[in-house]
């Protein structure tokens, strides 16, 4: 069986509808990805940044090209949703 490498959305909601918690949770999951910059400051990854929906939960959302430089960061990002019992809003062909 093979994994289809898409665009996604980890939302800050658990499949049984209650909030995530920390609030903090999206910015110290994608702080994970994010790096120093030439001006020395940090930056999220074109990758991985963090988001909300219109509803204000918080979101983190993963570009599929990550998996072409990644593909362990990417599955990880796929396994922290899973473990946590989160929503994920696949996107398809959608560039995010």
């Amino acid at each position: 069986m093979t994994q289809k490498i898409e665009n996604f959305i980890i939302v800050g909601i658990t499949n049984d509808g209650k909030k995530f918690r920390p609030s903090d949770w999206a910015d110290r999951l994608c702080g994970v990805m994010s790096a120093f910059g030439a001006d020395h400051r940090m930056m999220y990854s074109p990758y991985v940044r963090p988001g909300c929906t219109l509803k204000g939960d918080k979101t983190v959302l993963v570009d599929a090209r990550l998996y072409d430089i990644e593909p362990m960061a990417y599955k990880f990002m796929i396994n922290f949703a899973k473990d946590n019992d989160l929503q994920i809003d696949w996107m398809g062909d959608t560039p995010l």
